[in-house]
């Protein structure tokens, strides 16, 4: 049966000074609002996961090993599975991320890369 929420319903995972998460998981696939401060670092990493970036506001910098791309405010970032990447908060941003399949290692809390001192240079 279809379930309706709002973010504002969901846990605020503080995952460093920098990033806050809000997820959502389903069957086959995970969404989740990123909250991340000027600076922030997503360390290098790679998923099985398909993933969705869509940035509501700020700007994004995605770093892949052979280029980089700058996401701003309404642009939409697909990232292929297993296609290693880091990001960096170029300003205040507000990301959408979907993941498909779902981000286990997330539910699981298995992804140390973000936390802790993830996020600071």
């Amino acid at each position: 049966m279809p379930a309706a929420t709002s973010f504002e319903k969901i846990e605020t995972e503080k995952l460093s000074d920098r990033i806050t998460r809000e997820m959502l998981n389903g069957e086959d696939a995970t969404l989740a609002r990123i909250f991340l401060a000027r600076g922030a670092i997503v360390p290098r990493h790679s998923h099985r996961s398909e993933q969705f970036s869509l940035i509501l506001s700020g700007a994004l910098k995605f770093k892949f090993d052979d280029s980089e791309v700058v996401l701003r405010a309404g642009e939409i970032l697909l990232i292929p599975a297993n296609v290693p990447h880091r990001a960096e908060a170029l300003e205040d941003t507000v990301d959408i991320d979907f993941f498909a399949p779902r981000r286990e290692d997330w539910i699981s809390k298995d992804d140390a890369y973000l936390r802790g001192n993830a996020g600071k240079d």
